[in-house]
């Protein structure tokens, strides 16, 4: 018996000596306006490092991180340093769709495999080969919302607020719209925005002036929260609805109660795992962090990585970035963090999305809708 111990000792201690260091760049807004999406990202992928840390080999997966500060110029820079500098296999980021926009074209042009955890603008991935997603697409969250609304809620008439430079909201906006009025819905009108303002006093006028069944923002948080408490201080009680541009605590705690009742789209309920992994991280998650209410945003930095560290695992007897990129993009019906993930060929996932609802201060699962 101590023999055998003493083999697998030796064995042990033979893998890690030679085990070689892969790194894996990480490239998020951890400090500016949108932090909250790259701090909610990061804690993913953290959790997820320490449940595997390591390839199938034994060769050390070694996270190497970038601030991008929620801007292009950081975001270039910072890619390029991951790439040239520190030699990365592979890429998780950005968080935003501008951002991620950005880290792709160099991602592209350097060959190096690059995974996006939450930027859901349809036309991302268009005719890139370097690029995938573990979310869904804008037009999906989109249709699927609008169908939830018009049947499952009996909404007919929205009002919709736009942020005009914002490639999501654009998007989302766009593909929300569509479906809305194929289902029989009207748009009384579209309101414009733009990411900073603070003040949105003549937007709650007009929201209570024009009196929707309920109102679409797929927005940004900060924005969304402080419309929300604009318009409640004025007497408006409708039915405020919301992209994922929402699903973080911090619009909660910018809203405060005036955001208790906003119905919105998302990716994962930790309520609701529906797989082992998922179960297995919530409780990782509980142990680092001491909650166990994981951040759907979490969930899919963590999917980012596991889906990474699968297409390694499948290359690792020619560990490279063409077979590890070919391999993400042959991804089929992972049971990831956040759900059952399959990636196509564009890199685009084919995954559900998750509908919830803010009661007393907390994210309330409704429904699922698969694809």
């Amino acid at each position: 018996m101590k023999k055998n111990i003493f083999i697998l000792f030796i064995l042990f201690f033979n893998t890690c000596i030679n085990a070689k260091e892969i790194r894996l760049g990480v490239a998020l807004p951890l400090t500016g306006s949108v932090a909250a999406y790259g701090q909610d990202i990061l804690s993913g992928i953290e959790v997820a490092s320490k449940l595997n840390s390591r390839l199938s080999n034994g060769d050390e997966i070694k996270i190497i991180l970038v601030d991008t500060k929620g801007d292009k110029l950081e975001t270039s820079n910072g890619l390029n340093r991951l790439i040239s500098q520190d030699k990365v296999l592979g890429l998780i980021g950005e968080a935003t769709t501008p951002n991620t926009i950005q880290a792709i074209s160099i991602a592209e042009d350097k060959k190096i495999p690059i995974i996006a955890p939450v930027a859901s603008g349809d036309k991302l991935l268009n005719k890139k080969q370097y690029a995938s997603r573990v979310c869904f697409k804008d037009s999906f969250q989109g249709e699927k919302f609008a169908s939830y609304v018009t049947n499952e809620l009996n909404l007919k008439n929205v009002v919709i607020i736009i942020d005009q430079g914002n490639i999501y909201s654009l998007g989302l906006a766009k593909a929300f719209e569509k479906a809305f009025k194929e289902h029989g819905g009207k748009v009384i009108k579209k309101l414009i925005i733009n990411s900073g303002d603070k003040d949105f006093r003549a937007i709650a006028s007009q929201l209570k002036s024009l009196n929707p069944d309920f109102v679409y923002m797929p927005i940004y948080h900060p924005e969304a929260a402080l419309i929300a408490r604009q318009a409640k201080q004025i007497g408006f009680n409708k039915i405020l609805t919301a992209g994922d541009g929402v699903a973080n605590q911090t619009f909660i705690k910018l809203g405060g109660n005036s955001v208790d009742g906003v119905i919105f789209t998302d990716s994962f309920d930790f309520n609701n795992p529906t797989t082992e992994l998922g179960k297995k991280f919530i409780l990782a998650y509980e142990k680092e962090k001491g909650t166990k209410e994981v951040p759907a945003f979490s969930a899919m930095g963590a999917d980012a990585y596991f889906v990474m560290v699968n297409a390694m695992n499948e290359c690792i007897d020619n560990l490279n970035t063409e077979c590890i990129n070919n391999k993400i993009h042959q991804t089929k019906e992972f049971q990831g963090v956040s759900g059952i993930i399959s990636i196509d060929e564009s890199g685009n996932a084919i995954r559900s999305v998750v509908i919830k609802e803010i009661k007393n201060q907390k994210q309330v699962y409704k429904t699922s809708i698969n694809p």
